[in-house]
């Protein structure tokens, strides 16, 4: 290619994307191959190219080593959910049979998604707002994710608030949840391995309630019955550990990624340490290999149940945190080049490999709980979701005869840690949203901003009937939005965009083909089993309850709102899309909107160029096989 060639391939361009070359003796463009083109732009003609900073590329930032992507990326994906939700959920579908639905549907669904949205971030370079100039028309899915994650931003902060709150008491010369008050009357049953208070007998044993949890309901929710006398007033201590809360989420996201980048080294591997602490600390308690037994005894009857697969495929969605707009933000900061196939297996590995050493460690102080307190049926002493970790467990080491505090204090301050890392993830992704859009705010005063309105937002969960409201709002404005949008992000990519031009694009940026697994996935399997899921949700679907108590006929409606405005988002701007279009005729505009923009490629100038001579390339020897159905995943 010489520099006429190459002065009519920039002329091709967007305006606002052309660069000076005229300075330059030589320049380098990465080509269709292996190789690379070096031309000669000192001609007079390459010389009458106009001088304009690419807007796009400026002020952009980039992870400052490679491996700090891998550890973001881990520090996300493993949170609260492999230690409270996936233990449960597992024993709840079928114990060590649920590990066989689970690891297929990582293989089919959660993999290849969680590849998918790397590589469109990687290779766009691109938040998941300007990531969708992909499929224009779809651009709602973006801001539907936005809107999703924003809301589990501020619970999540709320449960960091519950996890602090704990952390502080650990510290107590008698943990506080041991031991009853007057004001809990005669139906509490201490649970100190000393037997404080234990003045009833064992049939009241049984029939009572722990002080382990009404520690937790009473005296740290001051949860209500319902939700009849509204929601009351906030709790000061609670508002104080949320305010630390988001107090750490600023400071860590002060200076962007340059921030967040260094601190992942510590929010990924220190978790680490100190499971392994509580592992060796858990298999040495008696009991413990009973309960761990119990953990991953398989019941193979489960393996039929439908609800079985619908859990396996819901927590894998939700653990990975695919579809939800931040791994393409996290991508987005990487290397044009970086081969990031093997970092989403290790990444996927991980998080499956801490779910089940997360079980079992649970699972093995509750067997300890469990012959301590001469239970046979260990399913007695498990709870579920937060009460797992604000309940069950701190009952456990309160049994513990030798350092319970030293115990208590590490194993909230690793929830502490998981939860940051994975709020840190979600942060960032709104924030990034905005700095997208207004690249010249400096990231001090996004951070400080996200983090007051997270914590202005946050004082509802900080209410008696907190609870109340943050399962209405996860279910209705995450688990609920995040499935409809998943599925409009899998045909959007797989089929308006299609599989064959995002292998395309992938052979351009990586160098390698793409398989007929990762194919077969995007395309068919991935969409299908989450249109499934779907479908199963709406026909299971029963009104939302909170402990068996059912939400007032005003919270059902807000919560349909909540659901409402995150979906809406998808039609919303499909219609302002197609209406942005220039063209004459509703069909001339609805082709242009499910094209993509004119920009739509790498972000670096010359490797746009060279992906826009790669795509002419392809469109000239493009061959089809058969119909679109079979070009568009083989082809």
């Amino acid at each position: 290619m010489d520099a006429i060639q190459y002065g009519k391939l920039n002329r091709l361009i967007n305006g606002n994307i052309s660069i000076n070359i005229a300075n330059e003796k030589d320049c380098v463009v990465y080509g269709t191959t292996t190789e690379l083109l070096t031309m000669d732009t000192s001609s007079e003609e390459a010389r009458e190219e106009p001088e304009v900073e690419p807007t796009a590329t400026r002020d952009r930032d980039q992870w400052g080593k490679g491996i700090e992507f891998l550890f973001s990326c881990i520090a996300l994906s493993v949170g609260l959910g492999n230690v409270w939700r996936f233990p449960f959920i597992a024993l709840e579908n079928g114990g060590g049979a649920f590990l066989i639905p689970y690891l297929v549907v990582l293989l089919l669904v959660g993999r290849p998604i969680y590849y998918m949205e790397v590589i469109i971030g990687q290779f766009s370079s691109r938040g998941c707002i300007r990531a969708f100039d992909m499929v224009p028309i779809m651009k709602g899915v973006a801001y539907g994710q936005v809107y999703s994650t924003a809301l589990a931003t501020t619970y999540y902060a709320c449960i960091m608030a519950l996890t602090i709150r704990y952390l502080v008491v650990s510290f107590s010369e008698v943990l506080p949840w041991t031991y009853c008050l007057v004001e809990w009357g005669s139906q509490c049953v201490a649970t100190a391995a000393t037997g404080l208070n234990l003045t009833v007998n064992h049939s009241t044993v049984v029939q009572g309630i722990s002080s382990a949890e009404l520690y937790f309901t009473r005296t740290v929710l001051r949860e209500p019955v319902s939700l009849e006398d509204g929601l009351g007033a906030p709790s000061w201590e609670m508002v104080m550990c949320l305010l630390a809360t988001w107090v750490i989420i600023a400071i860590t996201l002060f200076k962007g990624i340059r921030s967040s980048g260094k601190a992942s080294y510590f929010l990924a591997l220190f978790p680490y340490v100190i499971m392994l602490i509580l592992l060796v600390r858990a298999v040495t308690l008696p009991g413990a290999w009973q309960g761990i037994a119990y953990f991953v005894k398989p019941q193979w009857d489960q393996l039929l149940n439908p609800h079985v697969w619908y859990a396996a495929i819901t927590q894998m969605f939700f653990s990975l945190a695919i579809c939800f707009g931040t791994l393409i933000m996290y991508a987005s900061f990487n290397d044009f080049h970086k081969l990031v196939h093997k970092d989403v297996i290790i990444i996927t590995s991980i998080d499956s490999f801490t779910s089940i050493l997360a079980g079992c460690i649970i699972f093995g102080i509750l067997g300890n709980l469990a012959h301590e307190t001469n239970t046979t049926d260990i399913s007695t002493v498990v709870k579920g979701g937060a009460g797992l970790a604000f309940i069950s467990y701190p009952e456990a080491i309160a049994k513990f005869k030798y350092l319970p505090q030293l115990f208590a204090a590490l194993f909230f301050f690793m929830l502490l840690v998981l939860g940051i890392g994975s709020n840190i993830g979600m942060a960032s992704s709104v924030i990034n949203v905005v700095k997208d859009r207004y690249p010249q705010l400096p990231h001090w005063k996004l951070a400080m901003g996200a983090s007051v309105i997270g914590f202005v937002c946050g004082l509802v969960y900080m209410t008696p009937g907190g609870q109340f409201v943050l399962n209405l709002v996860d279910f209705y404005g995450c688990t609920f939005i995040a499935l409809v949008l998943a599925i409009a992000e899998l045909l959007a990519v797989g089929w308006i965009y299609g599989v064959k031009r995002l292998c395309s694009d992938i052979e351009f940026m990586l160098k390698a083909k793409t398989s007929f697994y990762w194919r077969i996935c995007w395309a068919i399997v991935a969409p299908g089993l989450m249109f499934l899921v779907l479908v199963y949700m709406l026909c299971s679907y029963e009104p939302l309850t909170y402990k068996n108590v059912p939400y007032p006929s005003a919270a059902y409606l807000a919560g349909w709102l909540i659901w409402g405005l995150g979906v809406a988002q998808l039609p919303f701007w499909a219609i302002y899309t197609i209406y942005q279009q220039p063209g004459n005729s509703f069909r001339s505009k609805l082709k242009l909107a499910l094209e993509p923009t004119a920009d739509w490629g790498p972000r670096q100038p010359q490797q746009l160029q060279a992906y826009l001579l790669h795509r002419k390339k392809t469109q000239e020897s493009k061959v089809q096989r058969g119909g679109y159905f079979i070009d568009n995943i083989f082809g």
